[in-house]
């Protein structure tokens, strides 16, 4: 007996990062800095938060970070646990990670949203999440260093160096990349 199994072309899971009053979906679950061919993540998102009802189900956000502060201080986490022992303190929920500085002001803070608060989003935002079906929204807001790039990501723009990001929702086919020229998709 011959069995054929014939199934669509499988799908890759999308991640949607948003940054400032923009999204950025992307079948990556990085944000990289580097140049061309030289690529170096500084956010991997490793594990997403779970809604279940099952008590022995344990899931969390669960993050690795490589930047600086904006004293040039390096913040490297793995798996949300502090690799080096820069003066910052780690706070984790299930759904967030929050890095600070000693006096509590925030360095980064990754997010996972909620469905509700992700359709609550702008519309054209909303729209794009609704077509493209990430498997989890992420909102990344801090002001950091990685590399010669300033980020900065606010509640209503993302700036890389000069370069500003506002309201937008952008698609990608590739990990989503931050360089001094702007955002690669």
């Amino acid at each position: 007996m011959l069995v054929v199994l014939l199934w669509d072309k499988p799908t890759t899971m999308k991640y949607a990062f948003v940054i400032g009053s923009s999204a950025f979906i992307v079948p990556g679950k990085t944000i990289s800095s580097g140049t061309q061919g030289n690529w170096k993540y500084f956010l991997r998102i490793n594990a997403i938060y779970h809604d279940t009802s099952a008590p022995a189900e344990n899931t969390y956000l669960d993050v690795d970070l490589d930047i600086k502060d904006t004293d040039g201080t390096p913040v490297t986490i793995l798996s949300n646990k502090p690799i080096t022992g820069a003066p910052y303190t780690i706070k984790t929920d299930r759904d967030s990670v929050k890095v600070l500085r000693l006096d509590g002001t925030p360095i980064i803070h990754v997010h996972q949203l909620d469905d509700e608060s992700a359709m609550s989003l702008e519309h054209n935002i909303s729209a794009e999440l609704d077509v493209q079906a990430p498997v989890v929204v992420i909102r990344v807001t801090g002001e950091s260093f990685v590399d010669r790039l300033h980020i900065r990501a606010e509640n209503e723009k993302l700036l890389i160096n000069d370069n500003g990001y506002a309201s937008s929702a952008m698609v990608g086919h590739s990990d989503l990349k931050f360089t001094e020229a702007g955002v690669l998709l």
